[in-house]
């Protein structure tokens, strides 16, 4: 039977869902997780303990020998301590035992995850608790329970503990909003996300002769090679075989962990591939995204394969991004961004979007830091993916719409009717009538946004539980306006109004990437924060952090914790990369091209000897030389400058960007330039035209 006619079998098999809980649990218990979920109820000991030994069962059944809090600290990655089921029995034996409490709380060692100051190091207690919305899942033997991470004063040392506060917060929000329209049956509203994830597959073996992809996930050396992407030739084409057989693979075992992987196909850049998983709920597709990028890594290397998540692991060709689509959508069915069909449906959808508009300008800064580090940094305005200024594409169709809004005018597509909000003249609004444009950072795609400056390794949480808190005040704004108003249908047109007039300057359909476009949104006001050094202060500022405290989300302690470790990581990253650099120059570079060199000029004797020309050797002798004593003087200058990078956190970053990185580039030219004059036996490493076309 082929993998297509078993997939509905296969697909969550090693998921403990909610079919097999209702297989396995009582139907008291059952019902009070259900209600757990639903309700944000507690659980008593008994019902976590019947859960526990359900799911211990079925793990054990399914060949499963440990079990382990999954759970994601800021290190942007999952951590897991794995214990056994065994017990002792006496007289030698075991027993197989799983508790409840184990199942709802566990305790790792804290003491080496960053903290950003929330603790000091010599506190280890940290303490991982169930999250009852995630369902478990057996990966290789282990049981994996879906936990937040906490201090033990009750600090979020994790991503996943602030995404659930800003899903139940806008959820409370957007629910206000919805009364107001008449609507009494929704009980929830649900952030849904769909993240589209690209990746590079490399040759494993050549991976392993290259420092710089080991050590940091790019090439901190290559020349332009001779081809690259300029045929757009494997954008979308034949996947070929090896590929072809790593995806398939990938797909499986992503759907036997209930992963909803929908699309696979080629990328822009040679090696450059994506998968796109279905929509789901926030949580649950940040720890899909997360174990995704996992297992892409795992399954690769099954294949002699390497998978590379690094932004812009090869210069001169594509980098990679995440594409996040972000939507609203109810218990009850609806998709709170999709066009109506009747004058009130619209009415709604209109004052969702105001909510967006307005949120995306007040709080661009926040949003572009949320996709500030220093990988991101060499792909953002890079002509492949949006530049660093946000804004919002709406289309030519909704943006009519919007316009006959603010300036009160007909809206002439729709047959020349005045557009009055929530009367019987409204007319329906198509969707998705009008092209994409790949250069927007944040488009609207007929019924979601798609928030595209994400990078390819990034844990899709911040970013959305940003967007959800952000949505959260303007809905909570609107409601406390609209919820006391005496003419609702006026005050509502009103405020609608209002929002798109102040802030349509978000607002912008045309080319990204062109220079005129900087230029005006610097006329509009609009951020520009071209690198991570410009971004990462903005997490601080004072209405950002009012934000997220006002909300519940962080405290101060923690928002300020996760500006600190951002700060950090910057320039940590930035060092080991520079470090790597001077490893390579030192010890593989300056010895291969010495030698090629002293080889130029011992057959330049040879020939001269022999009154035989030796242009070529002498003329490439002396090039090498020449541009040897630039990398070896420029490599000098990097090693002194990193070795006096300041203490400060903050100085550290500018410095790392202004200095630093300045001097990576001067010695890359340099090297790059090498490589393009080196015999290709003489120099040290893989060049891009055998890793980008390897596999």
């Amino acid at each position: 039977m082929s993998t297509t006619l078993k997939l509905p079998e296969l697909f969550g098999s090693m998921v403990f869902n909610e079919e097999t809980m209702k297989e396995r649990l009582s139907s008291a218990s059952y019902k009070a997780w259900k209600k757990c979920v639903t309700e944000g109820t507690s659980l008593d000991i008994s019902t976590a303990n019947e859960i526990a030994e359900a799911m211990k069962q079925w793990a054990v059944e399914k060949g499963a020998t440990h079990f382990t809090h999954w759970f994601q600290p800021m290190t942007g990655v999952t951590a897991e301590k794995h214990d056994s089921f065994i017990s002792p029995a006496g007289g030698g034996k075991i027993i197989m035992e799983f508790s409840g409490k184990e199942l709802v709380r566990g305790e790792p060692d804290a003491s080496s995850f960053p903290s950003g100051g929330l603790r000091a190091t010599f506190e280890a207690r940290g303490y991982t608790a169930w999250d009852p919305t995630s369902f478990a899942f057996i990966k290789e033997g282990s049981l994996c329970i879906p936990t937040i991470f906490c201090s033990y004063s009750g600090h979020a040392l994790d991503k996943k503990t602030p995404l659930l506060r800003s899903m139940d917060e806008v959820s409370r929000q957007a629910i206000r909003i919805l009364r107001l329209f008449g609507d009494t049956e929704t009980k929830r509203v649900t952030a849904q996300v769909g993240p589209e994830q690209e990746y590079f597959l490399i040759d494993k073996e050549l991976y392993n002769k290259r420092e710089d992809l080991r050590m940091t996930g790019r090439t901190l050396f290559g020349a332009k090679p001779p081809r690259g992407q300029e045929l757009e030739d494997h954008y979308f084409g034949a996947i070929k075989p090896r590929v072809a057989a790593y995806m398939k693979e990938l797909d499986e075992t992503l759907w036997s962990l209930g992963v909803l992987s929908k699309t696979k196909h080629n990328e822009v850049a040679p090696s450059q591939h994506e998968m796109a998983p279905i929509f789901s709920d926030a949580n649950t597709a940040c720890d899909h995204n997360q174990l995704a990028m996992e297992v892409m890594k795992k399954v690769a290397d099954k294949h002699g394969l390497v998978c590379l998540l690094h932004e812009k692991p090869f210069a001169g060709v594509n980098g990679s991004g995440k594409h996040d689509n972000w939507s609203l959508g109810t218990d009850t069915g609806k998709n709170l961004f999709k066009p109506g069909s009747t004058p009130s449906q619209n009415a709604q959808f209109l004052l969702f979007l105001a909510a967006f508009v307005k949120g995306v300008d007040e709080y661009q800064d926040f949003l572009r830091a949320t996709v500030a580090f220093a990988g991101n940094d060499h792909r953002l305005g890079a002509q492949e993916a949006p530049p660093a200024v946000l804004s919002i594409f709406l289309g030519d169709e909704l943006n009519g719409v919007v316009q006959s809004i603010i300036q009160g005018t007909e809206f002439k597509e729709a047959g020349k009717r005045n557009l009055q909000i929530g009367v019987d003249v409204l007319p329906a609004i198509p969707q998705d009538n009008t092209d994409r444009n790949r250069t927007s950072p944040m488009a609207f795609t007929g019924n979601k946004f798609e928030f595209r400056m994400l990078g390819s390794s990034q844990s899709i949480s911040g970013p959305n539980i940003a967007l959800n808190t952000m949505m959260a005040e303007e809905l909570k704004q609107f409601a406390d306006q609209l919820e006391g108003s005496s003419d609702f249908q006026a005050d509502l047109h009103a405020l609608i109004k209002k929002v798109f007039t102040e802030h349509q300057r978000i607002i912008f359909n045309g080319n990204g990437y062109d220079d005129a476009w900087i230029a005006e949104a610097e006329k509009r006001g609009l951020c520009n924060l071209t690198s991570t050094a410009d971004a990462l202060p903005m997490y601080t500022a004072k209405k950002n952090v009012d934000l997220f405290v006002n909300h519940g989300i962080y405290t101060e302690a923690e928002i300020r914790a996760r500006a600190e470790i951002h700060v950090e990581n910057y320039s940590t990253v930035i060092a080991i990369e520079a470090n790597t650099m001077v490893d390579m120059i030192r010890h593989d570079i300056l010895p291969a091209v010495s030698a090629y060199a002293t080889d130029l000029c011992e057959r330049a004797d040879s020939k001269s000897a022999l009154g035989v020309s030796s242009k070529y050797e002498t003329v490439t002798a002396k090039s090498v030389a020449e541009l040897t004593d630039t990398l070896l003087d420029a490599c000098d200058k990097l090693e002194a400058d990193v070795a006096a990078t300041p203490a400060d956190a903050k100085e550290a970053m500018a410095y790392s960007h202004d200095v630093i990185l300045a001097d990576m580039t001067a010695a890359r030219a340099a090297a790059d330039k090498l490589e393009t004059i080196t015999a290709k036996e003489y120099w040290p490493f893989p060049v891009y035209s055998d890793l980008l076309f390897s596999v």
